[in-house]
């Protein structure tokens, strides 16, 4: 390769929520690091760049899907174009863009035993060239889906269709939708996002759904965030502790979910009559066959979607798409539904790392034939850390939790002396049944589900697992001891009873 090879202790994977989030905690814990961040797109935002269809906004509150670092200001629900703001303000704050890279797609990945480093190779967009880098340590922060391929099913007569077709996730946002009869594919978050927004305008929004999901319907606002703001209640105070209340309620919604989920689905019927009336129809369109939270519950601010139900500005059919016909699509029952415009809002294509080729002293990496440890490391793959989030609670507490484990994790191998951790599996696992990455009865989405056989596997332990456990991670993950026998630092476990690797820290 032609070329200067840049070198730099890390190397970040995307500029997205976990990048920017994994940057800061970088710079704020390992202020000598010196650190790159690669980004394929021309400019930061990941998923809230990707995605421009009407009305994109979180679904969940931004007091904790926000930093913890950065107190956010506003409702809590946002759009997109509030997150980038958001986002930005954290860049330039923290001279985070003085490391980005934009432009830049990676082609792969190696990693050296002999010389301890990835060399990680990429295209400019800019000029086409091939650049290099090589670094000690890789922190994966792109993400777990395809943000230029997404999933479309292999429907029958989709070249019959004369009207427009389209994936939520490629939206042109010059599109004229008015007065257009509109016909959503799918009933998750992205339905619940876009259909009350397209009812603004349209025509009519037909939501044709395989089967229910659950709503979470509440006013898009906070009272004890509004109350200490009018009281004089500084905001990092008042982030601190809407953020910790989010937390204790979501922790409380998880828990009763699993216990009593009927209970919970009473109320959730309730808090859509408070928004459409009590006649309200719930069954068939909106009675799930799972339980609630089992798949990630679809908020809809101020009961947003019900209301322009109620007002006979969208309906709803539940049943399975049959055909596409020229003039729109005919489900399996028979019913010819007649559209301008079909999106599809059938979910992602799942993405392991990127669809990143690796390879470890030239052996290529077949992630779903290495273990997982807690969802951030790899049996057999040196300095590497992946952050993926949670999905029932904000997927950014995870980002600050793994940035403070992964900080540690580097602070300590300075103190030690180490080049090279890795995960190994230990002598009390032996014999371990391995298994898919997650449980089906613990969250079981479609992309999830269509992509296991690319995901690492788990144990039956919790270091080997991924729990989406945000309530036990938070105590857990700043709790694991790295002299434990699951970690490899340059190529030797820590002895019995040898005194322990970690040094006290100068007095700052």
């Amino acid at each position: 390769m032609e070329g200067k090879t840049q070198h730099v202790d890390v190397l970040i994977v995307g500029a997205g929520i976990s990048g920017v989030g994994s940057a800061y905690h970088l710079q704020e814990q390992c202020p000598d690091k010196s650190y790159v961040i690669l980004e394929m797109k021309d400019t930061f935002g990941g998923t809230w760049e990707t995605h421009k269809y009407p009305g994109v906004r979180s679904d969940s509150d931004l007091y904790t899907f926000g930093y913890r670092f950065k107190p956010w200001i506003g409702p809590p629900v946002a759009s997109a174009e509030a997150i980038l703001e958001y986002m930005g303000e954290v860049i330039e704050e923290n001279h985070i863009g003085d490391h980005i890279l934009y432009g830049h797609r990676i082609k792969g990945c190696s990693w050296s035993s002999a010389d301890n480093l990835w060399t990680v190779d990429a295209t400019r967009k800019s000029d086409g060239e091939s650049v290099r880098f090589t670094c000690n340590f890789l922190w994966m922060c792109q993400g777990y889906y395809d943000h230029e391929v997404p999933y479309v099913p292999d429907w029958k007569g989709m070249d019959t269709y004369k009207g427009k077709f389209v994936h939520a996730q490629l939206w042109d946002p010059a599109t004229d939708y008015t007065g257009k009869r509109v016909l959503v594919i799918g009933s998750g978050a992205t339905a619940a996002t876009v259909i009350p927004a397209f009812a603004e305008k349209a025509a009519h929004v037909t939501m044709l759904q395989r089967s229910p999901t659950y709503f979470l319907c509440r006013p898009n606002e906070n009272e004890l965030a509004d109350r200490m703001r009018e009281i004089g209640i500084d905001e990092p105070t008042v982030h601190r502790v809407v953020r910790q209340s989010y937390i204790h309620d979501l922790m409380m919604m998880d828990k009763r979910c699993r216990e009593e989920p009927d209970v919970v689905f009473e109320e959730l019927k309730e808090a859509i009559r408070a928004y459409a009336g009590q006649d309200f129809p719930i069954e068939p369109h909106f009675k799930p066959k799972y339980r609630p939270w089992q798949q990630r519950l679809a908020f809809c601010p101020d009961g947003d979607i019900f209301q322009a139900a109620a007002a006979g500005k969208v309906s709803v059919v539940t049943d399975t798409l049959d055909t596409f016909t020229e003039k729109g699509v005919r489900t399996s029952s028979g019913e010819e539904i007649e559209a301008d415009i079909i999106v599809a809002g059938t979910g992602f294509r799942l993405s392991v790392m990127g669809d990143i080729p690796f390879s470890v002293d030239g052996k290529a990496i077949d992630w779903h034939e290495t273990v997982n440890y807690r969802g951030m490391m790899f049996t057999g793959v040196p300095n590497l850390v992946w952050v993926f989030g949670y999905f029932r609670a904000s997927w950014t507490l995870r980002v600050d939790i793994v940035g403070d484990f992964v900080c540690h994790l580097l602070n300590t191998m300075d103190e030690i002396g180490a080049k090279r951790i890795e995960v190994a599996l230990r002598d009390e696992d032996a014999g371990m049944e391995l298994l898919p990455w997650i449980e089906k009865d613990n969250f079981n989405p479609g992309y999830l589900m269509r992509g296991l056989e690319k995901l690492p596997r788990r144990g039956d332990k919790p270091e080997w697992r991924h729990n989406q456990d945000y309530w036990a991670e938070r105590d857990e993950i700043p709790n694991i001891d790295l002299d434990g026998q699951e970690f490899v630092f340059d190529g030797k476990r820590r002895a019995k009873g040898e005194p322990a690797r970690k040094k006290e820290m100068a007095p700052a």
